[in-house]
């Protein structure tokens, strides 16, 4: 298999996605923390990807089964129906910079892997 279509580099490829959509959501929640009526918004996907993984892993061909669920997975944003405000904002400004620096590391994290890997690729192909 190719390095470059391997399931662990598309795996990067899907979390650096699913982070860079979740950073824009949560920026997109602090902008709107004074807006009424506003609803927070979540990104979903660790936990859909996980458990369509642990059933495929269990099947006669996981390798294979693995790759289909990998190129078809997709991240979901969704508002949360959820207000404790009077003005009906969802929003927690606290929770959410929590949130923003978090991913903001683990966006951090996924780069610096893609760049490892790709690293080790271009020594490969300099010699």
């Amino acid at each position: 298999m190719d390095f470059l279509t391997s399931n662990s580099f598309l795996l990067l490829e899907k979390s650096m996605g699913f982070l860079w959509t979740k950073q824009a959501a949560i920026l997109d929640n602090i902008a709107n923390a004074e807006t009424p009526n506003y609803k927070e918004k979540v990104v979903t996907f660790e936990e859909t990807l996980r458990s369509k993984i642990e059933t495929a892993a269990r099947g006669t061909s996981p390798k294979k089964d693995v790759r289909g669920i990998l190129e078809t997975s997709e991240f979901a944003v969704t508002e949360q129906l959820v207000s404790t405000r009077m003005d009906d904002n969802g929003v927690n400004v606290t929770t959410q910079s929590a949130e923003a620096v978090r991913n903001a590391y683990q966006l951090r994290y996924v780069m610096s892997a893609i760049n490892t890997d790709l690293s080790v690729l271009r020594s490969a192909i300099n010699g």
